[in-house]
């Protein structure tokens, strides 16, 4: 058998002790989903002699998907097979050690109120180390008593090769040919995550917005990545664990607009189903670290306010369960009445409203700047879907204070054969404000779908099988009546 060689990796930097060289590592990549994980890839300079080869890698994050490692040459040049592999997270810890010593007599340093320092022996009973990051208390043996402490620092023996400092990666590599090679490591990781944010400004008066929109990244993964280049993929990636086949992809990269002088922003580009934002330039991410980029800044945007009246107001939890023929006997059906006229921001994400760039997933925060002063006040919040380009954009803020509905069934008639029914609805919409508005009002035909609106006071537009809107004018401090009645038929 061919004789094994020994190489040491530690921290990303490849150390071979029979040639004596070492290697600077190259800055780490990552792609972190939505679904909070992420690709990892980072180079591993190995110097391999012909056969098998044991190799130890450090630094690795501590929640590696171990069968989603990938290692390869990434020249192509040198086919390495990976004959054995041990992923290995227990990095030394006090905890570890203590628990590592259960049933045995260890020594503590007590250090007295002069900083004087002795020594006490305790047995440990209880280590109260839990794999994965838990605990509960120690129970230490002092003198024939227990405490639920410990009575001073813990004093160790040295620590053997086999102990760990960092989560760690042992393989048994083979390889047809000597040399030294750049090889690419790549694993999915938990631990890792992204998310969107957009700050939206307007002025006191108008139909404008300046959106300001922000990735925010968590790093939870137990790892440093040092000035690492960073991806954001988003979309509904599946993810099976453990996690396969999604470490390499491929694409040409097409560079998106931007709307912001220099410093350079984020550029985004299709990337099968999804979109791919790459950051423009290197950033550091420190274990347990949130941080935030901008990614996208548009000033003007168009963004109309809508005044929404949905007056039904339906109770889901009333009906969950009911069939039609049973919608159809309930005379009280969808006539409770809901005062609260909807508030929402909608605009056009198009490169003509000065956007145009898909906008993943994310908060929204809605400001207004007070004239009087200057002041952003808060106006409301809410979240949007991952958005494609040129598609509408239509956001709930709030509910209008000087703004209300009314609604009201004022007829309800069953013809005798019991196959068809007609009701009649009065919707009222006052406007306290010192302008005009236009309310549009929703109404959902629950009854079925074989409908007719008939003597509607003003015209309506038909949004689905079963929803229609009146786009009602209602001038300032004023109220405006709207009245139809529907047929249904269940013949």
């Amino acid at each position: 058998m061919t004789k094994l060689h020994r190489l040491a990796l530690l921290s990303g930097t490849a150390v071979a002790c029979a040639a004596g060289a070492t290697a600077a590592a190259q800055p780490p990549a990552l792609t972190i989903y939505n679904g909070d994980f992420a690709v990892v890839r980072q180079h591993v300079p190995l110097d391999l002699q012909a056969g098998e080869n044991r190799v130890r890698f450090s630094g690795v994050t501590t929640m590696l998907e171990p069968d989603s490692v990938i290692l390869r040459d990434a020249a192509g040049r040198v086919v390495l097979r990976v004959l054995e592999q041990g992923y290995r997270a227990d990095a030394v810890s006090q905890g570890l050690l203590l628990s590592m010593h259960e049933g045995q007599t260890i020594d503590f340093i007590v250090r007295d109120q002069d900083a004087k320092e002795y020594t006490v022996k305790g047995r440990v009973v209880r280590s109260g180390y839990l794999p994965g990051g838990g605990r509960m208390e120690p129970l230490i043996e002092v003198d024939g008593q227990l405490r639920f402490s410990l009575p001073g620092e813990p004093v160790f023996p040295a620590l053997d090769d086999d102990a760990i400092l960092q989560p760690t990666l042992d393989w048994v590599l083979h390889t047809e040919r000597a040399g030294r090679l750049d090889a690419e490591l790549g694993y999915v990781t938990a631990g890792l995550s992204w998310n969107a944010a957009y700050n939206l400004v307007a002025p006191e008066t108008g139909d404008t917005l300046d959106i300001v929109g922000w990735v925010t990244m968590r790093n939870n993964s137990g790892k440093r990545f040092d000035d690492a280049s960073i991806k954001l993929m988003a979309g509904q990636v599946n993810k099976v664990r453990p996690a396969q086949d999604m470490l390499f992809g491929r694409g040409q990269a097409l560079a998106a607009e931007v709307y912001a002088p220099p410093p350079p922003q984020i550029t985004e580009k299709s990337f099968d189903e999804f979109h791919l934002y790459s950051l423009p330039r290197p950033t550091t991410l420190r274990d347990r670290e949130t941080k935030q980029v901008e990614f996208i800044r548009a000033e003007g945007v168009k963004a109309q306010t809508l005044y929404i009246y949905n007056g039904a107001a339906i109770d889901p939890n009333r009906y969950a369960g009911w069939n039609s023929e049973m919608i159809r006997q309930d005379r009280d059906y969808g006539t409770q009445s809901n005062k609260k006229v909807w508030v929402m921001r909608e605009f056009e994400n198009s490169e003509e409203n000065g956007l145009g760039l898909p906008l993943p997933a994310g908060r929204t925060r809605f400001y207004r700047r007070d004239d009087a002063d200057g002041r952003l006040e808060f106006t409301g919040e809410n979240t949007i879907e991952h958005t494609p380009r040129n598609e509408t954009v239509r956001i709930y803020t709030g509910d209008a204070f000087d703004v209300v509905g009314e609604r009201k069934r004022i007829d309800h008639v069953v013809d005798s054969r019991a196959d068809a029914m007609e009701e009649a609805f009065e919707i009222r919409i006052r406007n306290r404000k010192t302008t005009p508005v236009e309310v549009r009002v929703v109404e959902r035909l629950y009854r079925g779908p074989n409908w007719q609106v008939r003597d509607n006071s003003a015209p309506f537009i038909k949004n689905d099988a079963q929803e229609i809107e009146f786009r009602v004018p209602v001038p300032a401090d004023s109220e405006t009546v709207v009245t139809y009645r529907v047929r249904y038929t269940w013949r």
